[in-house]
Formats: C-alpha cells, sequence, structure tokens
C-alpha cells in the first residue's frame, strides 16, 4: 500500500551472490523491493498511450524515403517527467474492487517507481516493431497492394501480421530456463537498458537536470526538422560534387549520396542519419568502427573495381547503385508482364521478357549476404563456440545468482499459457493458409515447416546473442529454401519468410525483454501480460495506419509515378518487393542456379565459411597481433545489409556523427555524454517524428506546397543512375 514502509531486501557479502559475468556486476542492482506496486493507473495508461504513440509513429515512417524508426529509448526518456507529474497530480483517494475482496485501488499510490517505468517502457517497445519499425508483415500487405495491384482482405492481413508477431512467444517462454534465468546468459544488450533506467532514477539536482535537457533538445529537433523536412529538402542530402560537375555521369556516381558512392556527401535532416541504422549515439564505438571498416572496403573499393574495373556481369548498363530490377538492355523490368491471373510466374512471358538483371551494388549485397550469414555461424564457433558450451553447461550446474534468487518471490508463469498462445497462433495461421489460400499462396505444410525452421533455430540464436550480442537473420535462408521449394508463387515465399524467420527473431525479442525484466526484478506474469496485449495492439495499429496510407496516398510507393522528391517512396518495401521476385516469383533457381546469371555468386558461401577460420588460424599463429583478434567478419561483411534501401550519405553521416558523440565526446567529455548522450538520442527522434506527423497532417495531406530551387532541384544528381556502357539508352542520359 501507498504510504507503508518499503522494506528492501539486500545481498548478501557471500561472493556466491554476485553474477559471474563481471559486467552484470558492475551494472545491475542485487536489490529489490518487492512492495513497489506495478499494477497502476500510471502503467496501464501511459504503457498504453506509448504503445500506440509508437505503433503509429514507426508504421506512419516506415513509408517515408528517409523512414525513422522511434525506439523504446524515447519512451524511456519521455515518460519519466510525464510519470513523476502523474504522481503529484494524481489524488491518492483509494478505491475498493468490487469482486476482488478486500483490494483496494488508487489512481496515486505513490511516488512513481522504476518498475512502473520499467513496464511502461515495454508495453512501448511492442510498438517500435522489428528492424523497420512495424510489424515486418506490413510489407507483405504493402506489395500485394502498392506493388503486385492485387487484394487481400483486412482480415486475412491481421490474421497474418498478428500471428507472425506472436507465433515465436509461445515456444521462447518455455524456453526460459535455459537463456534468461542462468547468470551467464547475460544479453549485453539488456545492460544498456538498466543502465539507463538506473541513471534516470538517480536524483539529480542539478541545474541542467536531464528532464529540461530532453525538453530543450526535442523543441530544438522538433523546430529544426521543418527546414529539411518542408522548407529546405535539399538539406537532406547534399552532394556538392554533383553540383560541381552537372554533366558528368562518372562524377555524379561518385558523389550522389542517393544513388552513388556518395563521396562527400552529407546530410543536415536527422531523419537521414538515423533512418536505418538506428541513432549513432546509441551504438558504441567498437561497432562503429566495424561497420566503417566493412563500409569503405565494400563500397569505395569491392563496387568500384566490380564497376569500372572488370565491368562485373556487364555491370555498366545498369545504373551502379540501385534496388530495382532490369532487362538486358538496362530497362526497368516489368514484373507485372510475367505473372499470369493465378498470380503466378508465367513461364512463357518470362522467356519473352529474358533475365532479371541486377545493378553491381544490389548483386554484390546478396553475395556478401550469403557470405555474411555463415561467417557468423562459423565465427562464433571458432571463436565463441568452446565458451558458449561451457556457459550452457554451466546453466544446468552452475549455482544461482542474486538475481535468479531475488525473481523467485514472485509467482512464475505456468507453462500452459504459453502452450494456449502456440496453439492458438498456430490454428489461425493454418486457417489462414487453407482457407484464405489464394490470398497468401503458402500451402499448409509451408507453416509448419517454417515454424519447425524458427523453432530448431530459437535456441541456439538465443544463446547465440545472450553472450556474444551477435544475432544471426534467417531471412535468405528461409528465401532460399522455399523458392527452390515452391518457384513462382512471390507471396507464398515472403510468408514462409515471415513465419520461419520473424517469429524466431520475435521469440528471441521476448527473451531479451524478459532478461531485462529480470534484472529489474518485474514479476514475471505481468511481463507477459504487458508483451502479449502490447504486441496485438501495435500489430493492429500497425495495420491500421498501413491500411489508411495505401488508400489515401495517391500512387504510394511507386517511384515512376511519384515526383522526384515524393517522401512516400517506400525503399524498404522496394526492396522487399524485389526479394519477392528474385526469390518467389523468378526463383533463385532461373537467378542464381544453374539457369541464370548470378550463379557464381553462390562461393560467397564458401567464403563466408573460410572467412573465419583464416582469421583465428592466424591469431594462433602470431598471438602477439592483438589487432588480428579484432577482425570480425560478420560485421565487416554485414556492415552494408541494409543497403539498399539504406544509401551512401545515410551511412557517411551515422559513421561520422557517432564517432564525434562516441570517441570524442566519450573520450573527452565523458560526464557530460554520461548524463546527456542518450538523453539527447531519444529527445531528437522524438522532436523530429511530431514535427513529420505535424507537417504531414497540416501540409502534406492538403497538398499544400512552396516552389523553390531548395524544393524543387532535389539532390541534383539525376545522371548518377545512368548507365555508362556504349549503346545501352536511358531517359535523360546522354546520348538517348
Amino acid at each position: 500500500m501507498a504510504g507503508a514502509a518499503l522494506e528492501t531486501e539486500r545481498t548478501t557479502t557471500s561472493s556466491d551472490d554476485e553474477s559471474p559475468v563481471e559486467e552484470v556486476r558492475l551494472t545491475v542492482s542485487n536489490e529489490d523491493d518487492p512492495s513497489l506496486p506495478v499494477w497502476t493507473f500510471r502503467t496501464w495508461f501511459l504503457g498504453l498511450v506509448s504503445c500506440v504513440l509508437l505503433s503509429f509513429l514507426n508504421t506512419f515512417f516506415q513509408y517515408r524515403t528517409e523512414p525513422l524508426v522511434i525506439s523504446m529509448i524515447s519512451v524511456q526518456v519521455g515518460t519519466l517527467p510525464i510519470g513523476r507529474f502523474m504522481a503529484r497530480a494524481l489524488p491518492t483517494t483509494t478505491f475498493r474492487i468490487p469482486g476482488f475482496g478486500n483490494r483496494q485501488f488508487s489512481l496515486n499510490p505513490g511516488p512513481f517507481n522504476m518498475k512502473e517505468h520499467v513496464l511502461i517502457s515495454i508495453f512501448a517497445n511492442a510498438g517500435a516493431g522489428f528492424g523497420s519499425g512495424a510489424a515486418y508483415a506490413i510489407s507483405i500487405v504493402d506489395i500485394i497492394r502498392a506493388f503486385y495491384h492485387r487484394k487481400i482482405s483486412f482480415f486475412a492481413s491481421w490474421i497474418l501480421v498478428i500471428t507472425t508477431q506472436v507465433l515465436g512467444y509461445g515456444w521462447a517462454g518455455i524456453l526460459r530456463k535455459y537463456v534468461v534465468d542462468p547468470a551467464h546468459m547475460w544479453w549485453p544488450s539488456s545492460l544498456v537498458q538498466v543502465s539507463l533506467f538506473r541513471a534516470l532514477h538517480d536524483k539529480d539536482n542539478r541545474r541542467m537536470s536531464r528532464g529540461k535537457f530532453f525538453l530543450i533538445a526535442l523543441i530544438c529537433s522538433f523546430s529544426w526538422y521543418i527546414i529539411p523536412g518542408y522548407l529546405f529538402p535539399t538539406l537532406s542530402t547534399i552532394s556538392w560534387i554533383c553540383w560541381a560537375f552537372p554533366k558528368s555521369v562518372t562524377a555524379q556516381q561518385i558523389g550522389s549520396g542517393m544513388s552513388g558512392l556518395g563521396l562527400g556527401s552529407f546530410s543536415l535532416d536527422w531523419s537521414a542519419i538515423a533512418s536505418y541504422l538506428g541513432s549513432p549515439l546509441i551504438s558504441p564505438f567498437f561497432a562503429i568502427v566495424n561497420v566503417a571498416a566493412g563500409y569503405f572496403l565494400i563500397l569505395y573499393v569491392l563496387v568500384p573495381v566490380s564497376y569500372w574495373g572488370v565491368n562485373l556481369y556487364d555491370a555498366k548498363n545498369f545504373p551502379i547503385f540501385s534496388s530495382h530490377l532490369f532487362n538486358a538492355q538496362g530497362h526497368k523490368y516489368n514484373v507485372s508482364a510475367i505473372v499470369d491471373d493465378k498470380f503466378q510466374l508465367d513461364i512463357p512471358a518470362y522467356e519473352k521478357q529474358g533475365h532479371i538483371h541486377l545493378s553491381v551494388f544490389f548483386a554484390l549485397t546478396y553475395g556478401i549476404g550469403f557470405a555474411a550469414i555463415v561467417s557468423t555461424l562459423t565465427h562464433v564457433a571458432l571463436f565463441n563456440g568452446r565458451d558458449i558450451y561451457m556457459q550452457f553447461r554451466a546453466s544446468y550446474s552452475g549455482k544461482e545468482d542474486i538475481h535468479t534468487r531475488l525473481m523467485r518471490k514472485y509467482k512464475d508463469i505456468p507453462n500452459w499459457w504459453f502452450y494456449v498462445m502456440l496453439a492458438v497462433s498456430l490454428i489461425l495461421s493454418l486457417a489462414l493458409c487453407i482457407f484464405m489460400n489464394d490470398q497468401i499462396q503458402m500451402p499448409w505444410w509451408g507453416l509448419i515447416f517454417a515454424a519447425g525452421l524458427a523453432l530448431t533455430f530459437t535456441l541456439p540464436v538465443s544463446i547465440i546473442t545472450a553472450t556474444t550480442n551477435q544475432s544471426p537473420g534467417l531471412n535468405i535462408i528461409t528465401e532460399y529454401i522455399m523458392g527452390v521449394m515452391l518457384p513462382g508463387r512471390p507471396i507464398a515465399n515472403v510468408c514462409f519468410k515471415t513465419y520461419g524467420y520473424i517469429s524466431m527473431a520475435q521469440a528471441v525479442s521476448f527473451l531479451s525483454d524478459f532478461k531485462l525484466g529480470h534484472y529489474m526484478k518485474i514479476p514475471p506474469r505481468s511481463m507477459f501480460i504487458v508483451q502479449c496485449i502490447g504486441t496485438i495492439i501495435a500489430g493492429t495499429i500497425n495495420l491500421g495506419v498501413a491500411w489508411w496510407l495505401l488508400n489515401t496516398v495517391e500512387n504510394i510507393c511507386q517511384d515512376e509515378l511519384l515526383p522526384p522528391n515524393s517522401p512516400w517512396k517506400c525503399p524498404g518495401d522496394r526492396v522487399f518487393f524485389d526479394a519477392s521476385v528474385i526469390w518467389g516469383l523468378v526463383g533463385p533457381k532461373r537467378i542464381f542456379g544453374s539457369l541464370g546469371n548470378y550463379s557464381a555468386l553462390n562461393w560467397f558461401f564458401l567464403v563466408g565459411a573460410l572467412g573465419p577460420l583464416l582469421v583465428w588460424l592466424l591469431q594462433k599463429a602470431f598471438p602477439n597481433q592483438k589487432w588480428i583478434s579484432l577482425i570480425n567478419l560478420p560485421v565487416l561483411l554485414g556492415a552494408t545489409a541494409a543497403m539498399p534501401p539504406a544509401t551512401s550519405v545515410n551511412f557517411t553521416c551515422w559513421i561520422v556523427v557517432g564517432t564525434i558523440f562516441n570517441y570524442f565526446i566519450f573520450k573527452y567529455r565523458k560526464r557530460w555524454w554520461q548524463r546527456y548522450n542518450y538523453v539527447l538520442s531519444a529527445a531528437l527522434d522524438a522532436g523530429l517524428a511530431f514535427m513529420g506527423v505535424l507537417l504531414y497532417f497540416s501540409l502534406t495531406m492538403d497538398d499544400i506546397s512552396i516552389s523553390w530551387w531548395g524544393v524543387d532541384s532535389g539532390e541534383r544528381c539525376e545522371l548518377a543512375t545512368c548507365p555508362t556502357a556504349k549503346g545501352i539508352l536511358a531517359d535523360g542520359c546522354p546520348g538517348s
């Protein structure tokens, strides 16, 4: 009850109570107060509002040319002053709840506490989606309606979105005892959240409190975004080399930040900086260095050599950087012409159209993606295999640490809750596959296979993530498998990928949140309820916003029908659509197999398998060369995984800003960094998001625009998309 004396359980002085992981000992408190109220009006109100708001904003910005993902950190920082205000303003009157005996309820049970704050943030995190910011299955709805121009009902879409989001929760909960309870499974990413929660709840009597700093930075971000977002969009991508050489195709290929290598290009728009890789203020410097190394090697060594040096795959017939599909003459491939009435591949029409061709960068991206997936498994086996095995054994034989013992005070979640969730999700998914197969194409056995694949990988991927902070993805593997088994069906392919890949990714995310709750001593049943309700609400909002935009924004996602500066080009969905054509409609045999042009890219699987072995052997041969152990091929090879749709200007700015804050400011102004770095990141995201939505509802919806050089000229790198091979003509290019 509010006002009662709070008894805090503290650890003993025995070293056996401490976590065996040093990072956990330094970050997580060994104290708990079981009497703190958790299910409060503030928790429900702020949690629901935050979940709805993040679901709306993240879906809305997913369609933008420069998408933005509003993360859980924005809610962590933003809800703190609101929660404290509610603790001061709400009445403390208690009410008796009918039917609950002597149970009493109050709108204000006392000070706003950390456990409420954690639950609110996890509630909201369901609205942050996975990867793109919204539920992954939303992209299936987008490509069916906006790219293939076919129909799918709202009900079928809703079942698809919700089941792909919660299916993995069913088996994830059963795996908690292996990857959440053991002290050796420490989930490094959770420690970032723990650190921020503790920093925000420390007493702050300074003149510039974190709350005040957040408000000032939010107002600045909100005010600034009207300039690149509406008044002066050219500031989003400043490619000065294109301006200096307006008639040179090669110069614009080198200088364009959107369609080229982006040498010297930069942005004054936070959405361009944080749109694909997340906020650079959050990523640790060692990760930024690894990404930068891979980015520069791939974009400034491999691509130029492939394009200008050896003309790999007739690279000069196509743009140097593009996610579009082309025919042999360098024109955009007419995908609609090879889809028959049954929404499958029309083979005679495909043979008439000819093979699909990719830009050299897009082709290399797939090859590097093959290598990155395999190298992740090889790298972890060689460099972390023994540690993972010992840690997994310790999960059975090791003593419970203080955190696991403190969590024994709370009622655990019955396993039947997870069984019911798994059964309901599977039944709904099977009903979708059987009774609405004409809309999603995937047979019932494809669902069972995808679920089995995801279940098989959830435990090893969870162990890898919990101990190394690396999380291998199954997207390319699932696409490849389904493309071989059931070619010619694009929607079946993306549905199989989503059920196989995202249900596993959601399971890992579910377990990660549970570890955060474990460290923060949140009752497990509260965690379960919040995650499930939040995911269902978020998925419903995601679909509602997507449906609204698809019905109201004319020509949304259709590059060829939109003006050059349109914000509705859906770059993520464009890549998702191209993947559905490559892996599903045409199939890997006709592109990466003996019938295709890109069969040599399969050698990248071998490169990915042997690369980490070479590094491991070099490390053993030269143990005194410490720099060899810093070579992380999965990170290097996966550096450009977001490209396309991410562009060079996104990466360059992200690397520069991240280096400034997480190297120079961290090194020379550490106390400022410790107090304000995460707060600044959250404020920049939130201010931009609010202004972006305001601009849309007040100006864009009513087609209110201005016309001047800073709006109409765009990046001014139109020639960057031109082919350079002789005899290949394209509209707007020299010689056409």
